[in-house]
């Protein structure tokens, strides 16, 4: 059976490792001369630093996966976070997460007393919501709603309340604002509001504390070589600098890819890129999808190179608006700018003194913004990321403005020109309406042999989730092979 794979971000290479695995002939076509999607990285000949991803979760599915595709887990080093992270308030207090439930419940009942217990109890609830939810929703696809809306399902999310929003479900455990705020902004990193995504999300930061945060030297960009060896060894076809102009349907099963004008016969076609973006590769419109998505939020990010190291911060930390209420609402629902952010800084020398030149640091900057066109990002960038430094250099990096030797900035405007739906960084919103069978599947919902991968596809976004996502695929594949015989 030959396959091709439109688009070599992580799922459609994960894809074509686990199915050329089993005997199926791939080629990958991808537009961009290189491999990886968001998976690179910046640089300026000195200075290099991701591009995209930088957090870690879930390591042991990383590797398990990785194993199955062909990557020996001693071909990557990954290191642990240990305080997890920082937050620094607008006020000048400070937080600090740790992965140790011990040392975290201590922390925050002397900070704020009260609070060690409700920590216990979320954690001992949270365990119980992660195996339902890995179980339920991360182990399986929704072909249809009632593989979703089932009796045992809707008892588990009801009984659990995990329907809520994040925000409100946590309130069952943290009455501080500002504890609150510690174990909501996860939803971040997959471009969701913490007002507005479903409470099972909770699970990213409950993850942190049963599975830790962990750096991948080199950077998760260093993946990319490995993989690449592994497709060519396997004797996939890697078709670089190469755009898919449409993907051949014909009596709703499809046929092939159209590249360059000429058609090119697959028996099965896999589609890695924005899901919204597949209706302008296939001309029915009986085939296209009617819905009206929602994009994820946007980014600012920001990448530094800086003459000066920082020994007493860590890999990451958060800085925290006042009113983070009312940022949440101008990133999500106004979509507008103001004068408050919030900003991630990851600042890999911590754990890896080579990540940037001797004495130096290599520093990377992630303001939440909307994922909005009508903005002028040229005109807005600026500001909001002098605005940005000057809140982290006071609150955490002295001294931060005058050591910058390299600063570049990538708005949501260049991540929609790079092909981001809409200019959001994460695919698709996760909010409830578009989370679990209410998100694209792998399989298409209408047209035989046309399968979906990546950020905006169930199970959602997050480095693991999307090559989770791919080993949906992959066991489907597998169970169809199954039936035949």
């Amino acid at each position: 059976m030959s396959i091709s794979v439109v688009g070599a971000g992580i799922g459609g290479m994960i894809s074509a490792l686990l199915l050329s695995n089993k005997g199926y002939e791939v080629t990958i076509y991808e537009k961009n001369h290189y491999l990886g999607g968001r998976l690179t990285y910046e640089t300026d000949g000195e200075y290099t630093i991701e591009q995209g991803p930088t957090i870690v979760l879930l390591p042991e599915l990383l590797l398990e996966i990785l194993e199955e595709a062909g990557i020996a887990r001693d071909q990557l080093e990954l290191i642990p976070c240990e305080p997890l992270y920082d937050l620094f308030f607008a006020d000048g207090t400070k937080m600090t997460k740790w992965r140790d439930p011990d040392k975290q419940e201590e922390a925050l009942e002397q900070a704020y007393p009260g609070t060690g217990e409700a920590f216990r109890r979320y954690l001992i609830d949270m365990e119980t919501i992660y195996h339902f939810g890995y179980d339920a929703f991360l182990s399986r696809s929704f072909h249809r709603m009632r593989d979703f809306l089932t009796l045992e399902n809707m008892k588990f999310i009801m009984k659990s309340q995990s329907y809520q929003s994040l925000s409100t479900f946590l309130s069952r455990y943290f009455k501080n604002e500002k504890v609150k705020q510690a174990y909501m902004l996860q939803s971040l990193y997959i471009g969701g509001s913490p007002y507005r995504v479903p409470a099972l999300y909770g699970l990213i930061s409950y993850s942190e504390h049963a599975f830790g945060i962990w750096y991948l030297k080199g950077g998760y960009h260093s993946l990319i070589p490995l993989l690449e060896q592994a497709l060519v060894d396997r004797g996939v076809q890697i078709q670089t600098g190469t755009n898919v102009e449409r993907i051949v349907v014909e009596d709703d099963r499809v046929s092939g890819v159209q590249v360059n004008g000429e058609t090119h016969a697959y028996d099965q076609v896999i589609f890695n890129g924005e899901y919204p973006h597949l209706n302008q590769l296939l001309d029915s419109k009986s085939t296209q999808s009617k819905r009206d998505y929602q994009p994820s939020s946007g980014c600012l990010l920001v990448y530094l190179g800086v003459n000066k190291r920082y020994p007493e911060r860590e890999a990451h930390q958060f800085f925290l608006p006042n009113e983070f209420e009312k940022h949440m609402k101008e990133v999500f629902e106004t979509k507008s700018l103001s004068n408050r952010f919030s900003t991630y800084v990851f600042n890999p020398v911590a754990l890896d003194h080579e990540a940037a030149p001797p004495n130096k640091s290599v520093l990377y900057f992630l303001i939440p913004v909307p994922s909005n066109n009508e903005i002028d990002w040229e005109a807005a960038k600026h500001h909001v990321v002098e605005q940005a430094i000057l809140q982290v250099e006071a609150l955490g990096f002295p001294g931060l403005s005058e050591a910058i030797e390299w600063k570049k900035i990538r708005t949501p405007q260049d991540a929609e020109i790079s092909g981001l739906f809409q200019g959001g960084s994460f695919g698709i919103a996760p909010h409830l309406q578009q989370s679990g069978a209410f998100r694209p599947q792998v399989m298409h919902s209408k047209i035989h042999g046309l399968f979906t991968v990546g950020a905006s596809v169930h199970p959602g976004g997050g480095i693991p989730i999307v090559m989770q996502g791919a080993r949906l695929l992959d066991n489907h594949f597998e169970e169809k092979k199954e039936m035949i015989k």
